[in-house]
């Protein structure tokens, strides 16, 4: 669907979708929309996600801004893996950013993570949104857990948590580690 005049937009509306019952064409509207953000081609990376939960922002019947999130295992040095709502593709159609679309939608992913989860996380393309909304960087060091059981070092990662309701935040200078995955690796 076409965007409409940015200039004429309606309420911004947020909703929760599971990936199991996103219609393939909203599912096609999300593509592009990040594909339009990011200025290239996620089509792929995307569909190495799973299953998880999108919040959809639409202004009348257009998707506008989008987040998700999957569960991850990420493993403070000594603690046993914790159960993670990982956040990705945090996009707003290029015509609608600089609007809080985003802000609105990360606030809506926060405060909609189920109780189960100990913790959320996600890697940053920019950090100002994120620390505006209490997210706060992981200061040690990141690696990722091999099939084999080994930690491959990934340095040149930034990864950023957030607390949530009655769980404390674990210790942020210990090294952490996530199970390794298909894609990007964080």
């Amino acid at each position: 669907m076409p965007l409409t005049n940015p200039a004429k937009a309606q309420a911004l509306r947020v909703s929760l979708v599971k990936s199991s019952v996103l219609e393939a064409e909203v599912y096609g509207e999300v593509v592009q929309l990040c594909n339009a953000a990011y200025g290239e081609d996620l089509s792929g990376l995307m569909a190495t996600f799973g299953a998880g939960t999108h919040v959809l922002a639409a202004v009348g019947q257009e998707v506008v801004s989008h987040a998700m999130w999957v569960t991850r295992w990420l493993q403070p040095a000594g603690s046993r893996p914790l159960e993670t709502a990982y956040v990705e593709v945090v996009a707003t159609h290029p015509a609608y950013q600089r609007r809080g679309y985003a802000t609105q939608v990360m606030q809506r992913l926060a405060a909609c993570i189920p109780a189960r989860y100990e913790l959320a996380a996600l890697c940053p393309a920019t950090n100002g949104l994120y620390q505006r909304l209490g997210w706060r960087f992981w200061r040690g060091p990141l690696s990722i857990r091999l099939p084999s059981g080994e930690l491959q070092p990934t340095p040149d990662e930034a990864v950023m948590v957030l607390a949530l309701p009655g769980r404390p935040l674990p210790d942020l200078d210990r090294p952490l580690s996530a199970e390794w995955r298909e894609g990007e690796l964080w």
